[in-house]
């Protein structure tokens, strides 16, 4: 557990080989945790895979999930310190960054404050939290789901259909009785599933499957970053991409991603110099084998590099 200041403590592990290449993965959501099933990208003998829960979620304390929580300190900038802050406290000079759909964001925002840090980066599913990508995610999208767009939108009475939804579960999120938050879980995991529905052919649900205390958390953490655009100027990553020049990068990046439209990783791709994007034909916003190959040829690749450390 890494002390982060404002009575954060960040989850941190680190695995495979210690001599190894440093590389950082970075989460989704925001505020769905790391995962074991994250490692198994990286080959354990060549790699130093470091992964961390980012505030608020996963094994970081204190929880999302706790209604006492105090959110003023978990903005898209906090997370940024935390990161650097890791490096430091590992004795890291560079690393790769690894990471899909929230995670692509927080690696950009963080590479291009810390180009010099940042030895490679592969990334899936590409968000740069533009507000219009927000817009698009839970409204724009709607237009092919519009059955459950109206239950989504029914779940913030009295908002608008032209209104700020995110906004106003965000203030659900923060209301003092349990069932109201409750049922804002509820309905903000219904509708994420419903966009993701397309790939999972109703054979799980990525949300609404998960652990109560892990779905208090992350509707709670989205819907307060989505609310307030990450905290991020509006198209400042893809304005900035420049700063990324003379770093290797590949985008690995779904077709068919009903929430993460390609265009996002098109920009991204023209405006940084010396990144690739592989579209999978195949794929969604999900990882499917065809995205998991591409990340693995990347991530092989990038390891013949010098091991940093």
């Amino acid at each position: 557990m890494l002390d982060v200041g404002d009575g954060n403590l960040v989850y941190w592990e680190v695995c495979g080989n210690p001599d190894g290449k440093p590389a950082l993965v970075v989460h989704g959501g925001p505020g769905s945790g790391c995962s074991e099933n994250m490692r198994r990208y990286f080959d354990p003998d060549r790699y130093r895979v470091v992964l961390f829960d980012q505030r608020g979620c996963g094994r970081s304390t204190p929880h999302a999930s706790n209604p006492a929580t105090d959110m003023r300190h978990n903005t898209t900038q906090h997370l940024i310190a935390d990161m650097e802050r890791l490096r430091e406290h590992l004795g890291i000079d560079r690393w790769l960054l690894f990471g899909g759909s929230w995670g692509s964001t927080l690696v950009l925002a963080y590479a291009e404050q810390y180009p010099g840090r940042v030895a490679e980066i592969v990334i899936s599913s590409v968000t740069t939290t533009r507000r219009s990508e927000i817009d698009w995610l839970y409204r724009g999208v709607g237009r092919f789901f519009p059955g459950q767009w109206e239950r989504f939108l029914a779940g913030v009475p009295g908002t608008p259909r032209d209104g700020d939804i995110v906004a106003a579960y965000a203030r659900l999120m923060e209301h003092p009785e349990a069932a109201v938050r409750n049922k804002a879980v509820a309905d903000w995991c219904a509708w994420e599933d419903a966009v993701l529905s397309g790939e999972t052919n109703g054979a799980s649900n990525p949300y609404g499957d998960r652990p109560p205390a892990a779905q208090q958390a992350l509707v709670r953490i989205c819907s307060s970053y989505f609310s307030h655009g990450a905290w991020l100027e509006e198209g400042v990553l893809l304005r900035e991409a420049h700063r990324l020049a003379g770093i290797p990068g590949v985008l690995v990046h779904g077709r068919l991603d009903m929430g993460s439209p390609l265009d996002t990783a098109w920009k991204l791709n023209r405006a940084w110099s010396g990144s690739e994007l592989n579209v999978v034909e195949t794929a969604g916003h999900l990882a499917n084998a065809a995205t998991r190959d591409c990340v693995l040829r990347a991530l092989d690749r990038f390891a013949v590099g010098q091991a940093r450390s």
